[in-house]
């Protein structure tokens, strides 16, 4: 007997689904597959929608840690949680735009800018516009995270120069309420719907690793592969447990549960970037390198992700090294000039 997808009551901005292409059963049934058999499947799909192979290197920084209104149990930077993460001031425009300059020497092609905090208010949104803009100039492409969006800021954001704009799902929806009691996952969809109506790309994923079960991993690839359309990029990251969050005490997941879900969102959104987000560190070379197998084709790439620690630069060149993967690289070209308009327009230092 199948079980489909459960869907929510759409809101005039929630996004928008074809016919149910992927069932939870189908889905459930690629991660149940032989290891071998589902690795094989997911690489014969990543070759033939990515022949080039390469490696997107993203970096992301924190515009502003700490004091979330939000509860999600994951998180460090919530202010219901006893952590060791305080709350910290918005970053200078300067500073980030030479973050985003230091980024691109080093590999980068996408700068990924988060903020802790619910949404967005009207000042703060003013300053994200312009770093926006001032990134944007640099010939790296944009993305950011900010929490729940409007209409206009959505669109705003895009008029900026934003290219993506990050809204995890987390997890199932059937699960959600045990990780996340300050929002509803019908609240994920209807930013989502937004960012889609303003013309931006969207990244999208969730993190396995919080108690969740196999088919729970499931519903949430099933959730995203069903969107209309499937996210450009899709994060799957491996819960870091961090003193002082509920999910500190949670149990550790297979680490070849991890590579299956990488392979099944491969097979599922084939022309999606499968990126390995946080917890990438944890899992050492070895079960990396099976990611990559899989079809993960993008990394986070820095010593920091928000507030958890991430694999460092040269440790990650190293290994794609090893492993014999080239990266996308910057249009060198674009971004001479974007540096000689920004450092004319802006007076930003070399």
């Amino acid at each position: 007997m199948q079980h489909p997808i459960t869907f929510h009551k759409k809101s005039d901005n929630a996004t928008t689904r074809a016919s149910l292409t992927w069932p939870v059963e189908d889905i459930l049934a690629l991660f149940e597959l032989p290891f071998f058999e589902l690795l094989s499947r997911a690489r014969q799909i990543h070759h033939a929608s990515f022949p080039e192979g390469d490696i997107e290197l993203a970096t992301l920084v924190s515009l502003r840690t700490g004091a979330c209104p939000e509860d999600c149990g994951y998180c460090a930077q919530s202010s219901h949680h006893d952590t060791s993460v305080t709350a910290g001031k918005m970053m200078e425009l300067e500073t980030v735009v030479q973050l985003a300059r230091e980024a691109r020497a080093n590999g980068a092609t996408r700068f990924c800018m988060g903020a802790s905090g619910r949404s967005p208010n009207e000042s703060d949104m003013l300053k994200y516009l312009e770093m926006v803009k001032a990134v944007k100039e640099l010939g790296l492409e944009t993305c950011a995270t900010l929490g729940m969006l409007k209409d206009d800021q959505a669109i705003r954001l895009k008029d900026a120069g934003l290219d993506f704009y990050n809204h995890n799902l987390d997890t199932s929806p059937q699960y959600y309420g045990n990780v996340v009691s300050t929002r509803q996952f019908q609240d994920r969809l209807d930013t989502l719907g937004r960012v889609r109506a303003a013309g931006l790309k969207v990244c999208c994923g969730g993190i396995i690793g919080m108690g969740e079960t196999r088919r729970q991993r499931a519903e949430l690839i099933a959730e995203l592969a069903n969107l209309n359309p499937y996210p450009e990029a899709v994060p799957i990251n491996h819960l870091v447990p961090i003193e002082g969050t509920p999910l500190y005490d949670s149990q550790p997941l297979d680490p070849l549960e991890f590579v299956r879900t990488i392979a099944v969102s491969r097979i599922v959104m084939p022309g999606a970037r499968v990126r390995m987000s946080a917890g990438r560190r944890e899992l050492g070379e070895a079960v990396q390198a099976l990611c990559f197998l899989a079809g993960a084709n993008s990394i986070f790439y820095g010593d920091k992700l928000l507030t958890a620690d991430n694999s460092e630069a040269l440790d990650d060149r190293i290994l794609l090294e090893k492993l014999g993967l080239k990266t996308r690289v910057v249009n060198e070209v674009k971004a001479r000039l974007s540096d000689t308009d920004s450092q004319t327009r802006a007076g930003y230092p070399t």
